[in-house]
């Protein structure tokens, strides 16, 4: 009997990876890629980590290889832009253990800084690219990966998007290939590119590319679904669904393996049908290739952003859109905020009082940006922070007013180091708080350098932030509790004032980790003034009623006492002895 059970797109991959003998799993965190080593982790044989960043996890996977392992890596879009450099160089090596990059797109940038299209990255780097279009095709095709990185001696990238990863639906399962770890054997004019051994590995890639492009042009994973001969639309991935429901009587050519292209059945599916059309998420990719073939191809009048949807594909062609359940009217507004609770609240208030230009960073903390807390000036990608406020201080734009880089833990080990090093290296006096709030909290708690724990679960060496901050040369270095908000005031206009580079430790842990004992706090109406200043901190579990007095929801409320820190009034119960404590210390 078969097992099946319901997984989601990313739980597949992590079983097919394990179903392929995989015994290395490495990635970073990151929406929509997170879940799949959260899922390899719990199957038995493997080793998963969390790395720094992906350029690190693709070198560990790398090494792994090059000893013979089975390697998968995991990461987000913008993760590939972090990774490219190894992926280019080992399209030239090669492998020896199989070697796959799970890599998921971001389509209407739910989780995201930008769209990208990975299939772009494939073609590039000249590396084979499978696209699952549901839960099972992900379980085999990532199976099949490793399979043709062994047999064409190449890295392999497996690309979902955000609906494939997180859609679940029903997975059949197979057993693990158990595989012997072969004793290693030197080969430099394989894996160490020197120019002269670039070159010739360089030759080499040509013939194994032309060897993947006869395969592609065989696999029955490339298919054609012939019905009406009118009309042929080619799809690959969740768009593929997206046609069978919005055009079920349209022809499909259902493309699996994107990069290389099998050209000839393209051609053959053009040949058999009236008119061609491509459906395709974010880039012309397919569309472009098909073209380069001398097809004449339509461009339905879909947008070349976000996620399309069924009705929309139906909608581009002119047929009826799909039944679907009608979007409810008049719901309230939901913008993101931060949680109560959330130990950047104090950080981003204090900000916003000095009047501070502030270099963001990719976090839960970039929430600061918005109102009513407004205190972040720009967010670039990860790791960015610190370079900029570097950068904005030799402008000299920002006048008087104190340049301070916000960053996270996680994102500090990721790629904050370097812009922190060249920060004191060329003399730089702005101010960086690293916000420590002891876990990659974004994406959902997982373990970083700084946390003390690995993906396994193991005791790890806890990197200490403030040593590492000084072992790179910054002399003024201050931790502070941001639950206080009058020592974090302080820490910060003496950071500020300092001459030379400067870091503030904003060290709380996430109020989401463990859960509170204190009692909730409540607003005493008749010392309340409506005054606002409260509300102005954006906590979720602050409102005001209709007689214009600030409410506290006992439910949401974790009695951080930051809105009684705030208050002139002293009018928030349970939290003033605290607050005044804090005044003290």
């Amino acid at each position: 009997m078969v097992d099946r059970t319901l997984l989601s797109g990313n739980e597949a991959v992590a079983r097919g990876a394990w179903e392929a003998g995989v015994r290395v799993g490495v990635g970073y965190p990151g929406t929509p890629s997170t879940e799949v080593l959260e899922a390899l982790v719990q199957l038995p044989g493997v080793r998963a980590e969390w790395a720094p960043n992906e350029k690190v996890a693709l070198e560990v996977a790398a090494g792994a290889s090059l000893g013979g392992a089975r390697s998968l890596v995991t990461m987000k879009h913008v993760g590939l832009n972090v990774a490219a450099d190894p992926l280019f160089t080992l399209a030239y090596t090669g492998v020896t253990g199989g070697l796959v990059l799970l890599v998921a797109d971001d389509p209407g940038m739910h989780s995201s800084q930008n769209e990208q299209d990975t299939r772009n990255y494939a073609a590039f780097a000249r590396v084979p690219l499978l696209e699952p279009a549901d839960s099972q095709e992900a379980l085999e095709f990532t199976r099949l990966a490793f399979e043709i990185s062994e047999r064409f001696d190449v890295p392999v990238i497996v690309r979902s998007t955000i609906r494939i990863a997180h859609s679940k639906g029903l997975v059949s399962f197979g057993p693990r290939e158990e595989r012997t770890i072969a004793s290693f054997e030197s080969q430099p004019g394989k894996y160490v590119m020197l120019p002269g051994n670039a070159k010739k590995r360089r030759v080499d890639l040509d013939p194994r590319f032309a060897a993947l492009t006869e395969f592609a042009e065989s696999l029955d994973l490339n298919r054609m679904e012939m019905s009406d001969p009118a009309l042929g639309v080619i799809a690959a991935g969740v768009t593929y669904q997206y046609v069978r429901e919005a055009l079920p009587e349209a022809s499909v050519l259902k493309l699996s393996m994107l990069n290389p292209l099998p050209a000839r059945l393209v051609q053959d599916f053009a040949s058999r049908v009236g008119r061609v059309a491509v459906v395709e998420e974010i880039d012309p990719y397919l569309t472009s290739r098909v073209r380069q073939l001398g097809i004449a191809v339509e461009e339905p009048p879909l947008q070349r952003m976000g996620e399309y949807t069924p009705r929309m594909v139906a909608e581009a062609f002119g047929a009826r859109p799909p039944a679907a359940r009608e979007p409810l009217e008049g719901l309230p507004p939901r913008p993101p905020m931060l949680c109560p609770g959330c130990p950047h609240r104090g950080v981003f208030r204090a900000l916003r009082e000095m009047g501070a230009v502030v270099t963001g960073d990719i976090g839960c903390y970039t929430l600061g940006a918005l109102p009513p807390l407004s205190a972040m000036d720009s967010c670039l990608c990860m790791g960015a922070s610190i370079g900029m406020a570097h950068g904005l201080e030799l402008a000299g734009g920002a006048g008087e007013r104190p340049v301070v880089a916000v960053i996270g833990d996680s994102t500090f080990a990721h790629s904050g180091l370097t812009g922190l090093m060249n920060a004191v290296y060329n003399g730089s006096s702005a101010t960086t708080i690293v916000l420590d709030n002891r876990i990659t909290a974004m994406t959902g708690h997982q373990e970083n350098p700084f946390t003390g724990r690995t993906l396994m679960g193991e005791p790890a060496p806890e990197m200490d932030v403030e040593a590492v901050c000084r072992g790179l040369g910054v002399e003024h270095v201050l931790v502070v509790d941001p639950a206080n908000l009058k020592r974090t005031e302080r820490a910060l206009r003496e950071a500020v004032e300092h001459e030379g580079p400067s870091v503030v430790v904003a060290r709380r842990p996430c109020a989401l980790l463990e859960k509170s004992d204190k009692r909730p706090l409540a607003v005493d109406e008749d010392r309340c003034t409506s005054c606002g200043a409260c509300i102005a901190l954006g906590c979720p579990a602050l409102s005001v009623s209709a007689s214009g007095k600030a409410v506290i929801d006992a439910e949401t409320c974790v009695g951080c006492a930051l809105c009684a820190g705030v208050c002139a009034e002293r009018a928030i119960r349970a939290g003033v002895e605290a607050c005044e404590a804090g005044e003290s210390a």
